[in-house]
């Protein structure tokens, strides 16, 4: 490798990027402006007091306890109440509440008699995280008053109160959130969310100040100052977008893990590395993708489509192993994945290095499959033709 078009190589690279404000802004203020809005968003860790609605048919004074009950949930904001199960799911349909609790008429009646009533809830999980609280905070109060209930008729019946707790909860099970006992959503959500936002900038300027070489009609004298090797000019252009994102991303681990005391619990130098990698690997991807297309249009489409997928395909919030198999298989052709499998090893559970030892490898090999496409890509600079 000859010293000389390498440095001019790099002298075009930041060159390029200073022209360019634009990208620098998708490189640097897209981050931080979504690192700020998600902990910000999430400062509270988990969103409480769900909107709901209870519809209460029996108007009794068991049913009047429910409603306390429900009001007094951590979770649930009972701030409507219906009166009937249609304009209780008029308000679901229009985004008013999140679920709202049914009590049939003759509910304390049928309770009393024990002819076993049924109490139903409804929730809205359009909305994943809020439809799952409201869904939890219902059943909660369900199976409690469904325990109260049977306690009642039992200690009625002349069993005496400390033979029905144990008939009712022969086993008592005490649950522990390991590694985030808070059970602190913002934990969770901010260090695989944000990690995506630089994953898909990077996919996206990428792409573009490969494949805008080509449609401007510079790739030739691109590669002349790079002295013909598609290498050298690859690495001059991409060096320093690589400096610029991993600064970035690992300024971003500083705020998650230093300001905001976020779990971090082995070496901080295990997620700089990951991070680092994550970025060279996201390079590799949109240069094996611009070698395939080596169009501006084509490429960012198809790295658009596959780095927003990858939000919803690298298991942040449904478990790869869970989906089909013609799905998740795509989970593991995107860098994403491998980072967020190293950050739950290393930052949350904290296992030693030598079990994610692959993962890091993984992220390795997406510079080395981009190498087998640049001939291809070298013969498309020398003869650029646009396409629109």
């Amino acid at each position: 490798m000859k010293i000389t078009p390498l440095i001019e190589s790099l002298r075009r690279g930041w060159l390029s990027l200073g022209h360019r404000w634009v990208v620098v802004a998708l490189m640097v203020l897209v981050p931080f402006g979504v690192t700020w809005f998600f902990i910000d968003m999430m400062d509270p860790g988990l969103p409480m007091k769900v909107p709901t609605a209870v519809v209460d048919l029996d108007q009794s004074p068991l049913s009047r306890k429910v409603t306390r009950n429900l009001a007094s949930s951590q979770a649930l904001a009972v701030d409507y109440k219906a009166e009937s199960f249609h304009e209780a799911m008029d308000d679901v349909r229009s985004g008013k509440i999140f679920g709202f609790f049914y009590i049939p008429e003759g509910f304390q009646r049928d309770a009393v008699s024990g002819r076993g009533p049924m109490l139903s809830y409804y929730s809205n999980l359009t909305f994943f995280v809020p439809g799952t609280l409201a869904f939890k905070g219902f059943k909660t109060v369900a199976v409690t008053t469904s325990g109260g209930v049977v306690q009642t008729s039992l200690v009625q019946s002349g069993v005496d109160e400390a033979s029905v707790g144990a008939l009712l909860q022969p086993v008592v099970i005490n649950e522990s959130g390991i590694h985030n006992p808070w059970l602190n959503y913002n934990i969770y959500l901010s260090n695989s969310f944000l990690a995506g936002v630089i994953a898909l900038m990077v996919l996206l300027v990428t792409a573009f100040t490969v494949c805008h070489e080509i449609k401007s009609g510079t790739s030739p004298e691109w590669l002349r100052s790079a002295g013909g090797s598609m290498f050298i000019a690859l690495l001059g252009k991409l060096a320093p977008q690589t400096l610029v994102f991993s600064a970035v991303g690992v300024a971003i681990q500083g705020i998650l893990y230093g300001f905001c005391h976020f779990p971090l619990y082995n070496h901080a130098m295990h997620m700089i590395v990951a991070m680092v990698l994550m970025v060279i690997a996201c390079q590799s991807l949109a240069v094996t993708v611009c070698c395939l297309l080596p169009n501006l249009r084509l490429s960012l489409s198809v790295l658009s489509l596959l780095g927003i997928l990858s939000f919803s395909i690298t298991g942040f919030s449904f478990p790869v192993q869970s989906m089909y198999g013609s799905i998740g298989v795509f989970s593991y052709i995107v860098p994403l994945r491998y980072y967020f499998l190293i950050y739950v090893d290393q930052a949350l559970n904290g296992i030693p290095i030598y079990y994610s030892r692959w993962y890091y490898v993984a992220l390795l090999i997406f510079p080395l499959v981009s190498l087998v496409g640049l001939p291809r890509l070298r013969r498309k600079c020398l003869n650029p033709v646009y396409v629109p």
